[in-house]
């Protein structure tokens, strides 16, 4: 049996609590098995915080707190750990952007909007002032930056490889001027092309398919973790690493792949639609 691996609590902060976190659970006296009995998470998620490769998200760290009795700590760690990396991003999508850091590969599908991961700040903009009107108009411009912090993935050299399904209703339909919609089109294009990455398009003559009940959902691989998927809503989302449920997503989006239009007919269409917006441009000036 290879050497325990054992976390450097000085590396950073999910080191820290994930050495924290196996001394109290070694003092007592539990194995991780019999720590996650009773979680609504997996071993898997329990050793890599031990690790410090995860942060430990809400319900885990009220759970660990109660098997431990630690009197809350884990979940005011939690609690600040999450305000200290959101700063734009809502609660529940607090983790997202450390996972997509450390995937490999990054498979998403998006139905009903396109990516955050390729949004233009008009876009991103047009989408939070639509999604919460009611909203301080000063949390958009919080939510905008913190998405073009994310984006920042793309100048990573060891960024993940990125592969998006979208449906075609997404570039044929105008939430932004012609002139606006043009820049969004040519910024997928530029993005996709200049990172080596994937994007095919499922035209809208395509009634049924996989996963077209659901929402977003994206699928992330690691090289020293086991995959997991990511589902989102208008005001919500979910992590999902329970392997059956993995593997039924993992199948649904390869199935999706083949349903969809091939990557360089996907791009064309992309190109003819913003012609088609830079063209509508011009007649108005």
């Amino acid at each position: 049996m290879p050497p325990r691996k054992d976390p450097d609590p000085s590396a950073n902060v999910q080191s820290f609590y994930g050495a924290e976190l196996r001394y109290r659970r070694e003092k007592a006296g539990l194995t991780l098995e019999q720590l996650a009995e009773g979680a609504f998470r997996g071993i898997s998620l329990l050793s890599q915080i031990e690790r410090g490769e995860r942060g430990m998200p809400m319900d885990l760290a009220i759970h660990v707190d109660k098997k431990l009795r630690t009197d809350g700590f884990f979940e005011r760690r939690c609690e600040d750990a999450a305000k200290a990396r959101r700063s734009g991003h809502p609660a529940y999508f607090a983790e997202i952007p450390d996972l997509e850091k450390q995937a490999t590969t990054i498979e998403e599908w998006s139905p009903f909007v396109i990516p955050g991961l390729l949004q233009t700040q008009a876009y991103m903009r047009k989408l939070f002032e639509t999604a919460k009107p009611w909203g301080d108009p000063r949390d958009v411009e919080d939510k905008v930056r913190a998405r073009l912090q994310r984006a920042e993935i793309w100048k990573r050299k060891e960024r993940p490889y990125y592969w998006a399904i979208l449906r075609e209703d997404l570039i044929r339909r105008p939430v932004l001027p012609p002139v606006e919609m043009t820049e969004q089109l040519e910024h997928i294009l530029n993005q996709i092309r200049s990172t080596q990455s994937v994007l095919q398009i499922i035209p809208s003559s395509t009634a049924f398919h996989p996963l077209m009940h659901g929402g977003m959902a994206s699928i992330m691989m690691f090289s020293d973790a086991p995959p997991l998927t990511w589902v989102e809503s208008e005001f919500s989302g979910q992590s999902i690493d329970f392997p059956p449920l993995v593997t039924d997503y993992r199948r649904s989006y390869d199935l999706l792949r083949a349903a969809a239009l091939p990557p360089e007919a996907s791009l064309a269409m992309i190109e003819e639609a913003a012609r088609g917006y830079r063209d509508e441009e011009q007649q108005q000036d």
